[in-house]
């Protein structure tokens, strides 16, 4: 049997494959961001206390971490995957932890959804203050 190649068949594997590439790259997995897993290892410093800013926060890309301080001595923790397609956040600011994808935009306090089009908070991760430094658990 001989098969012969149309640009039919040719533009309809094209298509196939652009649409898996954007579907990867947005990171359509389906995944609602729900689930809180952390890379690093229990017990790591990420950060001393006077690396987060008060009424701010720092990221740990490597972790998948933001640590913010809302108030003097308070601090918090989150993924720092957005739970609307899974990009890491980029900065913290002006009260909130901003996701650069689609200008998704999370509360500091308790990550909770400031600015869409995220429809979930960010889950909680925990830390320990300890003395100086500020560690996972």
């Amino acid at each position: 049997m001989t098969y012969e190649t149309t640009r039919r068949t040719v533009l309809l594997a094209t298509g196939a494959t652009g649409a898996a590439a954007l579907v990867a790259a947005c990171g359509g997995g389906g995944d609602d961001g729900d689930s809180a897993s952390t890379s690093a290892p229990a017990g790591q410093v990420l950060a001393n206390i006077d690396e987060i800013p008060v009424g701010g926060g720092k990221i740990f890309k490597d972790e998948e971490i933001v640590v913010t301080q809302p108030e003097q001595g308070q601090f918090k923790a989150f993924s720092a995957i957005c739970t609307h397609q899974r990009c890491l956040v980029s900065t913290v600011s002006d009260g909130t932890i901003n996701c650069p994808c689609h200008g998704s935009k999370f509360r500091i306090g308790d990550g909770a959804v400031a600015h869409g089009p995220a429809t979930r908070p960010l889950p909680a991760e925990d830390i320990v203050v300890e003395g100086n430094s500020v560690r996972l658990t």
